[in-house]
């Protein structure tokens, strides 16, 4: 069923970092009103000067007409939400636990007969180093819960024998005692790292489909600590079987859980199969700031279709997209004072002042200016688009020469893996 659009939508933003200001302040652009509300103390200025804030966002929900939440843990809030006929973007317990608790979702991978890696939970690095050395393999250790938001933890192992985890946890075991909390060690297995994700309007996928391969380390050529994300490349699809043989089996589960939202799984695949990693069930970031870029209507109207359960196809332009963080210190460390010596209220200035793909991430503007707040040094995403790789590759550096952030930087490969992962998967019948 189709309903009309209205002309202009109100949208509640809670956010626990301040992630969704680009998104917020697109939203408002395209004419329609917005609120934002920030969880997280020392991010509260962001998007000050950009959009309208809520200190208290419960005070506006009468007033929204899309509320919508950016990160797990809001689950249990937003399915009472909907219950009481509102329209929102956001998880539901079950799907925060798909993504908090990893054995749980590697658990709900295998019911759904859906292939998974061998691993094991543990609470105590002792019993972790014991099962290492009378098992000895490749092992990523991977922490669950809070505790996986400290990127830096995440260890690819790459001895055979495990040595070098034995190696990491016993350092985890002398800085961290037994308050990491739970932690799996997982098998590792060679081959291309890549992401299937959809919007999910409570009964049924939207397509496309979007396939994104993601930069982790700091440094260009995966050097350097795990970020989190430092740039990411992508495109979409209305088919593929990395889909079909994963989140397309959830489908019904996530229906009767009434899901409505944003669904990732990240998998390792190789030619001897497809092994999901890890569920977000929420908004990826920075995935949505380029999906936004690869979109055809207005992002607002695409919210409110998926929010009121419409069946549609969204509007995306063909080829490729990519993005780069630009970050300052002590990106990807969290260090207040470095932060406020070195970036607290630096200014982002874009030559010529044409800000096409440049996405605002944890700023607030100032007399028009562009000043970095909040604590993490994120400063902007820059995405480009082009019907190659290589096109969206050169559109995007081109726009990120054009902004100049003191003490910025930046990885100057995002999109290279493409040009030999495409072979693979190419060959593997995954594309």
């Amino acid at each position: 069923m189709q309903n009309n659009i209205p002309e202009k939508l109100k949208f509640l933003f809670v956010s626990k970092w301040g992630d969704m200001l680009d998104i917020a302040y697109a939203i408002q652009e395209e004419g329609n009103a917005v609120k934002m509300y920030i969880d997280y103390k020392p991010c509260k200025e962001i998007g000050d000067g950009f959009v309208p804030k809520a200190r208290q966002w419960e005070k506006h929900i009468n007033w929204a007409d899309v509320i919508v939440f950016d990160y797990t843990g809001y689950g249990k809030i937003a399915e009472e939400l909907r219950a009481a006929g509102k329209l929102v973007i956001g998880g539901t317990a079950y799907t925060d636990n798909l993504e908090l608790d990893r054995s749980f979702g590697q658990a709900e991978l295998k019911r759904h007969k859906i292939k998974i890696l061998k691993y094991k939970e543990f609470t105590t690095f002792h019993e972790a180093i014991a099962y290492v050395q009378s098992s000895p393999n490749t092992y990523v250790i991977k922490p669950s819960g809070e505790t996986q938001d400290y990127k830096q933890l995440l260890f690819v192992g790459k001895e055979e024998d495990g040595s070098d985890i034995v190696r990491v946890l016993k350092a985890y075991e002398k800085s961290w005692g037994d308050d990491m909390g739970t932690f799996q060690l997982q098998r590792r297995v060679n081959g291309v790292e890549v992401s299937v994700a959809a919007f999910f309007n409570g009964r049924e996928f939207i397509k496309p489909i979007n396939i994104t391969f993601e930069h982790k380390k700091l440094f260009p050529k995966e050097l350097g600590v795990s970020t989190g994300e430092m740039g990411t490349s992508m495109f979409w699809t209305e088919e593929n079987p990395i889909f079909d043989a994963t989140l397309k089996k959830m489908e019904t589960t996530l229906a009767n859980n009434k899901f409505v939202g944003h669904i990732d799984i990240n998998c390792i695949v190789n030619g001897n199969g497809i092994y999901p990693l890890e569920f977000t069930t929420r908004f990826g970031f920075p995935q949505v700031y380029i999906q936004r870029a690869g979109i055809r209507e207005p992002f607002g109207q695409m919210l409110w279709k998926v929010a009121s359960g419409q069946t549609f196809t969204i509007k995306t332009k063909p080829g490729f997209q990519v993005g780069a963080y630009m970050v300052v210190p002590p990106f990807p460390y969290n260090d207040p004072e470095t932060f406020k010596l070195f970036s607290k209220d630096a200014v982002v200035v874009v030559k010529k002042d044409n800000k096409k793909g440049i996405h605002p991430m944890h700023l607030k503007k100032v007399n028009g200016e562009w000043l970095i707040t909040g604590d993490s040094g994120i400063a902007v995403l820059v995405a480009g688009t082009g019907t190659t790789m290589r096109e969206a590759q050169r559109l995007m550096y081109s726009r990120i020469n054009s902004v100049l952030i003191n003490n910025s930087y930046y990885r100057t490969d995002i999109g290279d893996r493409w040009l030999e992962d495409s072979d693979r998967l190419w060959t593997w019948g995954l594309l």
